[in-house]
This record gives structure tokens, sequence and C-alpha cells, in this order.
């Protein structure tokens, strides 16, 4: 199997509740499991027959960096891992800049997975507060994206 494949399925599934996924190509398997994290972890074995496959140590989350004065804003979060794009395409201007009203369902950012552009769109009405990330940075499933004041 494609190495790059692999690599994209154990991105994705970190950080997530997901425990186990099996992936079947032909007569090839490949099983990626999640294990409590441990002093030292498994080297990875990738394996061409059903039963061997990819141990992937689970990684926690990053912590929420929100204060406790952000705290009164909605959060909108990563519903995926990917790197996180805030435009339409590199030279574009971006969706949403600090200080733009959006309103339920306008597209905000971008985030690619599995060279899969995921429009990510706004669950709310209000003002962009704060943008959390980064253009070009690799996002994780739940991490906070952006602050919006819903108050206004």
């Amino acid at each position: 199997m494609n190495k790059k494949l692999i690599k994209s399925l154990v991105e994705l599934i970190e950080g997530t509740n997901i425990k186990k996924i099996e992936v079947r190509d032909g007569d090839q398997m490949i099983v990626i499991e999640t294990h409590s994290p441990s002093p030292v972890s498994p080297a990875p074995s990738i394996g061409n027959s059903a039963g061997e496959g990819f141990k992937h140590q689970e990684v926690l989350p990053p912590s929420e960096d929100i204060t406790q004065e952000e705290k009164k804003f909605h959060v909108i979060k990563s519903p995926l891992v990917g790197t996180f794009y805030r435009s339409p395409s590199p030279g574009a201007p971006p969706f949403v800049e600090v200080g733009d009203m959006v309103s339920q369902g306008q597209v905000l950012c971008i985030i690619e997975a599995l060279k899969v552009m995921n429009e990510i769109e706004s669950d709310v009405d209000g003002r962009v507060e704060k943008i959390l990330v980064e253009n070009g940075e690799t996002v994780e499933y739940g991490q906070p994206l952006f602050l919006i004041d819903t108050n206004v």
C-alpha cells in the first residue's frame, strides 16, 4: 500500500475517538489502532497480509488556548484533521477577516484532508472576533479556529 495513504489515515484519526480502522485493497489489508499513551511507543509495522497492521500511539488533542475573557464568544472548531487555509486559492483574498460580520452558513475557511478541500461554514451569525490559526497550519479535530461574537 502507498505510505502516503497510510500516513494520511493515521493523521485523519489522530485526536478523534476512533479506536480502530481497517482498509482493504485487493489482498492487502491495513489495520490502524490507537492505544493509550505509554512511556515507550511501539515501532510501527506495516504488513501486507491480514492480521499485520500499523500500530500508532494515541495523541492527546492540543489544549484549548482560550482565555477566560474569550469564553464569552462562540467557538468554531475544526471538524477534522487537516491543513487550514484562509482563502480559496493562493493569492486570493481570505474568506473572512477579524471584524467581518458573518452569517450562518457562510464559508470561513477551507481544511484540506486527503487532497479533499472541505469548506468550513459558520454555524452562527455574528462578528469574527479572533482567528486562532495561521494560514497553512495543520489543525487537529476539535481545535478552535475562530471566535465569533454573537452579541452584535
